[in-house]
């Protein structure tokens, strides 16, 4: 990579993380993606090292490894720290690994950003450090209260930035993203998120599956209003906060079901099965925190990411190289 500033995207191979690189060339900066690859994908960056000359690179490396951050971490400018394992239920089988990663690689992945000069670290967190408690909607004030080692990892990240910002002067905003989807979101995956499981069955004529009664109500933000919270958050002057990032109005199963059903013309209904325990009933936001700090307010409406997504997924399936190339 020929420029001198840079920004790191570490996880850039991941659905949200390969969006934010991409919203980052758009703008004419310069890129360095970190991942392992454990669960990102080098399809998701496909062509950008063509598209963008000298502007872009890929560095395969844990996060978990101090002195690879060290180097990697070196003289970047804005630090997007998107790395983590992402899955719950994977939390909840290997919690010392999720620890490791979450909790340990972010304060890693700080350490490298404050001794590399770095300007500002936005991080990723999560609804999941409010936990079932059933006040609504969520607000930054609210005592945490996580119920998994995911949530519990990414809340101790949160102290970490926190510690960091405050003690050692390194401008850290942590980002407590809501129910994220769009496209690049793995379907195939076991612990693949709702949405885009119900488009990869409804789009191929399946009826998707809900577990419980279908009013379970979620919070969705299109990827590319958290995109958009992530450069507003590192272009601000605010430090120590986490954010909410959401859309701010929620919708349930049995009303995405109904919206896809239009988006397709289609006419599939839900097959209900079993409430899994642990399922919390209901997630809204409250954004105004957000909106006040760094000026964000979800600008995507629901419907419209749907069909963006359900676009996608079409492509996808039908071998269309528009589907990988698609920007933020």
């Amino acid at each position: 990579m020929s420029q001198s500033k840079f920004d790191v995207v570490t996880g850039g191979a991941g659905f949200i993380g390969s969006h934010l690189v991409r919203a980052l060339l758009s703008r004419g900066r310069a890129v360095r993606v970190v991942d392992d690859f454990s669960s990102g994908k080098e399809e998701n960056l496909q062509g950008l090292a063509e598209q963008h000359p000298g502007r872009f690179s890929l560095e395969r490396a844990d996060i978990r490894n101090s002195s690879a951050m060290l180097e990697l971490l070196q003289g970047a400018e804005h630090v997007y720290h998107q790395a983590a394992m992402t899955s719950v239920a994977q939390s909840v089988e290997d919690p010392h690994r999720c620890h490791q990663v979450n909790a340990g690689g972010t304060l890693k992945v700080l350490e490298a950003a404050r001794r590399g000069g770095a300007g500002k670290v936005v991080m990723a967190s999560t609804t999941a450090v409010y936990g079932d408690d059933p006040e609504l909607p969520k607000r930054e004030t609210m005592l945490p209260s996580p119920i998994s080692p995911y949530a519990a990892g990414k809340l101790a990240a949160e102290g970490y930035g926190q510690v960091y910002s405050r003690l050692y002067g390194l401008p850290v905003v942590a980002l407590r993203y809501f129910n994220v989807y769009g496209p690049r979101q793995d379907p195939q995956s076991e612990y693949a998120a709702v949405i885009p499981k119900f488009i990869s069955r409804m789009a191929a004529g399946s009826s998707p599956v809900i577990f419980g009664d279908g009013e379970q109500s979620r919070d969705f933000v299109f990827v590319e209003d958290v995109v958009r919270a992530n450069l507003l958050a590192a272009r601000s002057e605010v430090s120590g906060l986490a954010l909410n990032v959401a859309s701010g109005a929620t919708c349930n199963l049995k009303q995405i079901v109904a919206l896809l059903n239009e988006i397709l013309g289609a006419d599939l209904q839900p097959i209900f099965e079993q409430a899994r325990a642990g399922d919390i009933k209901h997630s809204s936001a409250d954004t105004s925190k957000a909106r006040l700090a760094i000026g964000f307010q979800a600008q995507v409406t629901f419907k419209e990411g749907l069909s963006r997504a359900v676009a996608f997924y079409r492509e996808a399936a039908s071998g269309s190289p528009a589907a990988s190339g698609r920007s933020s």
